[in-house]
């Protein structure tokens, strides 16, 4: 039996269209089209003829992940191109990769096998420079705060009550806590700093909210950076740089056109992480979408309980958006490891391990029926599933009432039927009823939204607040930001904040240790257990396979 390919290597033997077909094909006219190389774009949407946004959104989510891998990117480009093989003009919206990650842990996230966005060597890479961008205007704000500092601090600001870093796309745990400004008076005014990753940047989420340039400048001045001695907020407004920082992002906020596969068109554009921020591509490339197609297949990060739940509260809130049907993703493979199975023994059919683990599953439908949405499992295939396995799987679907198809569109995608039967369902649920509502109400305080959130999406018990979080309820109130949703960072191996735990735990408390405002996003980030804002590579980095050849041609890029 030979090997099967990798996914670079589907990826460096499929055809791929040169971009102005696939944009003609979407109805994107030339004025609009910003051609990036031969397979790259930029769309502007100024520019377009296309009518104002109509498509139906179909949001992709899964069960909690594990190293077993759930196929979320995958299934969204498989399900998508069934889509279109059905007849159906579709487009696809997706996040960018980060860097950190690629060459980390994760490797590529542009889908796998016949089921990928392409040319996926270039998304995943450096793209059109979109991350590069963000990282400027973030390490440029914060350039400009210390210089205003170093030059007699106007403002009046506190170097110890800083609230903003910089940020780098990539894993580097020894710049999470530095000191800068060392060497003299000449050399700027020393205080503690620190590194985040590009990803958990507020100016990425504030570029990923925004509606158009007019907005995003608007949002990049309500940033908060710091507070005066007096404890007073500053902003990037009070700093008067919001102009510069529009300035540097006016290319990088036109959404990315790309194709996968099958041709498919696909917008990628933006990247923020769903366990540090919102997890949900860039606002403007979802109702561009929606102005060419007339369903648009996205996905949110991580489980349910994160991009879901951030999808519906915060994206879907100020997008004035909601979707019309929800694609939960999950694999036998990755319930029997939730039913406490090792990773090496995944390949063994257990179904005794499928039930115990199917839990998780389960607390996750439940999760997307309290916003009004009725879910559709997609149970994405691998080779090692025996047939008892996935008949069980779909049975137990039908006994919980939820529609569920088997997803074969790793080895069957690429226009092929692998994943027909998935798209007949999710065709389905968009052309029925929806119900669609948020989970509280902007309203509540920020104590009981963050309540309402860890018992009603993670079935905990309750919260504890640090006296650090509390102090920082107390700012918030005070400051008038208590009407703002909450964007939890939490870890997404787990409902709890313990990623140990696995399944569908109970008799838990959620602890929140920081309040972050992001009065830019407009959003107030809850930071909880011992989530890291940066990331750290783990002690076999993917980096370590990858290579180029003597013709250029990347090397083990997953």
């Amino acid at each position: 039996m030979s090997a099967l390919p990798s996914d670079l290597e589907i990826a460096r033997a499929a055809r791929i269209r040169p971009i102005e077909e696939i944009a003609a094909a979407a109805g994107i006219n030339r004025d609009a089209l910003e051609q990036y190389g031969r397979y790259k774009g930029k769309i502007d949407p100024t520019r377009l003829d296309a009518p104002p946004p109509a498509g139906k959104v179909v949001l992709v989510s899964a069960m909690s992940p594990t190293p077993a891998g759930e196929g979320k990117s995958t299934t969204t480009v498989g399900l998508a191109d069934s889509l279109a093989r059905a007849g159906h003009k579709v487009m696809i919206a997706l996040r960018e990769p980060s860097l950190g990650p690629v060459l980390g842990m994760k490797g590529g996230a542009t889908g796998g096998g016949y089921s990928q966005v392409l040319p996926m060597d270039e998304i995943n890479l450096h793209f059109t420079g979109d991350f590069h961008a963000i990282t400027s205007a973030n390490n440029a704000l914060m350039a400009l705060v210390d210089n205003h500092i170093y030059q007699g601090n106007a403002l009046n600001i506190d170097p110890r009550r800083m609230t903003f870093k910089r940020v780098l796309d990539m894993n580097d745990r020894a710049l999470r806590e530095i000191v800068i400004g060392l060497g003299g008076p000449s050399q700027g005014v020393p205080r503690q700093d620190g590194f985040d990753i590009t990803v958990a940047s507020e100016i990425m989420a504030v570029f990923c909210l925004a509606t158009d340039i007019t907005d995003l400048r608007e949002r990049l001045g309500r940033i908060t950076f710091g507070y005066t001695y007096d404890r007073t907020p500053v902003t990037v407004a009070d700093l008067g740089v919001q102009g510069a920082l529009t300035l540097l992002l006016k290319e990088a906020i036109k959404p990315n056109l790309v194709q996968t596969i099958a041709g498919t068109p696909a917008l990628v554009h933006g990247g923020p992480f769903a366990n540090i921020a919102h997890g949900c591509n860039s606002l403007i490339a979802t109702q561009t979408a929606r102005r060419l197609a007339d369903i648009v297949v996205t996905e949110a990060g991580f489980g349910a309980d994160l991009g879901a739940e951030k999808f519906m509260d915060i994206k879907a809130r100020i997008g004035g958006l909601a979707p019309s049907a929800v694609v939960v993703v999950a694999t036998v493979r990755a319930l029997k490891m939730q039913g406490g199975v090792a990773k090496a023994r995944l390949t063994q059919p257990d179904l005794a391990a499928l039930e115990a683990g199917v839990v998780n599953l389960q607390r996750h439908i439940h999760n997307v029926e309290k916003f009004g949405v009725t879910p559709v499992v997609a149970i994405n295939r691998f080779s090692s599933d025996s047939a008892e396995e996935l008949d069980w799987l779909l049975a137990w679907c039908a006994a919980e009432g939820v529609p569920a198809a088997v997803a074969d569109v790793w080895g069957r995608g690429g226009g092929g039927d692998g994943g027909d039967e998935l798209a007949a369902l999710v065709a389905g649920a968009v052309a029925g009823p929806n119900s669609f509502r948020h989970l509280y109400s902007l309203g509540l305080s920020v104590e009981d939204k963050i309540r309402t959130i860890v018992q009603e999406i993670y079935g905990a018990d309750g919260v504890d607040f640090s006296v650090p979080a509390l102090k920082r309820l107390a700012d918030i109130e005070r400051n008038g930001w208590s009407s703002l949703p909450v964007c939890m960072a939490k870890t997404q191996y787990s409902f709890t904040d313990d990623a140990s735990r696995l399944g569908a735990p109970k008799g838990f408390t959620i602890h929140v240790r920081d309040l972050l405002p992001k009065t830019g996003a407009g959003f107030i980030v809850a930071l909880t257990g011992a989530v890291m804002t940066m990331p750290g590579l783990p002690a076999v980095p993917a980096a370590l396979r990858m290579d180029v050849d003597a013709d250029g041609n990347p090397v083990g890029l997953t």
